[in-house]
């Protein structure tokens, strides 16, 4: 029991740092009140292929090791319950 927690604390700090390091690579989406007085339309080509640009990709990639995190946290929690 102590050897499987020692794995799940080491790739839960290395999730940690991942969600982290993605996090500060993403850039800032608002586009603020200018968007609602020029009228720009979502409806282009690059808002229909965004999940296959890099910003896409860090988006997907940050919500899948948040979801990770969070099972991971659970999964230590029943562990030290349990001890």
């Amino acid at each position: 029991m102590e050897i499987a927690r020692n794995i799940i604390i080491v790739v839960y700090f290395i999730v940690a740092i991942a969600i982290i390091i993605l996090a500060m690579m993403q850039s800032k989406e608002d586009s603020g009140l200018s968007s609602t007085i020029t009228g720009s339309s979502t409806n282009n080509f690059y808002e229909k292929n965004k999940g296959r640009t890099k910003e896409g990709k860090l988006k997907r990639w940050t919500v899948i090791l948040s979801i990770i995190f969070a099972i991971l946290t659970i999964a230590l929690g029943i562990l030290y319950m349990a001890k």
